[in-house]
């Protein structure tokens, strides 16, 4: 999966206009990033990347690059 595909799965996730999120977008300027997203992000991790992330990683989370970066 590409960067830029990756990014497109969280706009949808965060029900986003597509072309919305940046690497550098901070994740305190997105209003749908609220604790049912960052429950979904969870689960989008686990059944699309096989991957385990927890509340306290996503406490670290500051940008989209961020979210990105985890899920390689």
């Amino acid at each position: 999966m590409t960067q830029q595909e990756k990014i497109y799965l969280l706009e949808d996730l965060f029900e986003l206009e597509e072309g919305t999120l940046k690497l550098e977008t901070s994740l305190e300027d997105i209003e749908t990033y609220d604790s049912m997203s960052k429950l979904s992000l969870i689960v989008m991790f686990d059944d699309e990347f096989d991957k385990k992330l927890t509340g306290e990683k996503i406490q670290t989370f500051k940008t989209v690059k961020d979210i990105l970066d985890f899920m390689e």
